[in-house]
């Protein structure tokens, strides 16, 4: 999702000379691979997007490949982009990186100063161990390597299937399905199975309800994916003395990117709803973990060299809809 916002960025920018590949093509989590890659192609700027990521029940389900993976992949590139001598990185966080019980909104500097939030921690370990390598290289290479941490993201090309999803694609689905349900679209319920997976029986239990995770109660922050992409082209395009300033901040080379405003679950929900068109209950199932309470960004460090982002929440979510029907 997020790679193919950042293309997207690019080429509405005029950078015409992008270097991919796709997975078939390059196995990320193989050193000698991303070695002979970095070597062949000789980039002068990375973006590191490529992770493995998921909702709640994703995290819990598949801890050791979530840890496994993101350390593979982050230190693979990260140390073949030095040895081929590449002029600036940029790695994507997450904003999980941060204490379960963080002071509000969290700023840079809160990083380790306290336990993580369990059902995401094999994940959130592997982010912060990309920002310490980041940190790392650039104090004994001298490299400009910078660790950005969005908040949560949606948009085009998002995950929609419900065992692996974050939660506001769960969301749109999961209201699209009760409403073909309530229609008895029993065709197009096909076509969205086909499309992005299973779904699991208790969705269609009672086609009057939409079944959501949790109690409703917590907060997030939520950016679009053009939005973060838009950031980071900003951050790599800074010039020397404000990329400087960010490197050598505290901590270094670490910047929050996000909207600086949260919504409850529960209205996050209603808001979907609306959208979707789907008019019957809404039930939250409050034997399912909530994960962290809230998760809110300080985002005065970007927001000082003049980023801001463009695109609301209800005009993203009716977008990502709209994509999300043509899939």
């Amino acid at each position: 999702m997020v790679g193919s916002a950042l293309l997207r960025k690019l080429k509405a920018e005029g950078f015409l000379n992008l270097i991919t590949r796709s997975h078939t093509e390059l196995d990320l989590t193989r050193q000698s691979e991303v070695e002979a890659f970095m070597q062949a192609e000789k980039p002068e700027y990375v973006f590191l997007a490529a992770a493995k990521v998921g909702g709640i029940l994703a995290n819990n389900t598949y801890p050791a490949e979530f840890i496994y993976n993101n350390l593979a992949i982050q230190t693979n590139i990260i140390h073949a982009a030095w040895k081929a001598g590449v002029k600036r990185l940029l790695f994507l966080g997450s904003s999980c990186i941060y204490p379960r019980d963080c002071y509000q909104p969290m700023k840079e500097e809160f990083l380790l100063t306290g336990p993580l939030e369990p059902t995401n921690e094999p994940y959130a370990v592997a982010k912060i161990a990309g920002i310490k390598m980041c940190q790392s290289y650039n104090r004994q290479y001298g490299t400009n390597y910078i660790a950005v941490m969005p908040t949560n993201l949606y948009g085009p090309n998002d995950n929609f299937d419900l065992e692996t999803s974050h939660v506001l694609p769960a969301m749109i689905r999961k209201f699209h399905l009760a409403k073909l349900a309530v229609n008895g679209d029993q065709e197009e319920i096909k076509k969205d199975q086909d499309r992005f997976g299973s779904i699991p029986e208790d969705i269609m239990a009672d086609t009057a309800v939409a079944n959501l995770w949790g109690s409703g109660i917590p907060f997030r922050e939520f950016l679009h994916v053009d939005d973060v992409a838009d950031a980071c082209v900003f951050i790599m395009d800074l010039n020397e003395e404000n990329f400087a300033f960010l490197l050598a901040s505290n901590p270094p080379a670490l910047i929050n990117i996000g909207s600086g405003r949260e919504i409850s679950i529960k209205d996050l929900a209603l808001l979907i709803k609306d959208i979707v068109g789907f008019e019957g209950d809404v039930v939250f199932d409050k034997t399912r973990p909530d994960g962290t309470l809230q998760k809110l960004l300080d985002v005065s460090r970007l927001t000082a060299l003049g980023w801001k982002p463009k695109i609301s929440l209800k005009t993203g979510i009716r977008a990502t809809y709209d994509s999300f029907k043509k899939i």
